[in-house]
């Protein structure tokens, strides 16, 4: 799966509907057939700056995300509530769906 980290630096302004400005971008993202999940969460540090945790089924459907007309939307709508240039990490893994974190095992989890 495709494994993708970005981090959103919203306008101060901005912050605290930064989920409701993103939410048709989030919805559209989140019905894409190859989209496994598309998360937001805020940086509990720096309140305007938000954390995005996507992944794609493969390289084919992350290639329809970045092509679809929402993202293109997104491209026009969404910067001008930004105070910089979103960061990203992008990579591939060999997996498709999340691990359990075994350091940190719950006892008699179900």
């Amino acid at each position: 799966m495709i494994l993708i980290t970005a981090k959103f630096r919203v306008k101060p302004a901005y912050a605290d509907q930064w989920p409701e400005i993103a939410g048709e971008f989030t919805r559209a993202t989140r019905a894409e057939p190859g989209c496994l999940w598309y998360e937001w969460s805020r940086n509990v540090d720096d309140l305007n700056e938000y954390v995005l945790i996507e992944a794609f089924r493969d390289s084919e459907a992350g290639e329809a995300h970045v092509t679809s007309e929402h993202f293109r939307t997104a491209q026009r709508t969404l910067p001008p509530y930004l105070s910089e240039t979103p960061l990203i990490i992008n990579t591939t893994v060999q997996q498709n769906d999340w691990s359990r974190l075994g350091e940190m095992a719950v006892p008699h989890q179900e």
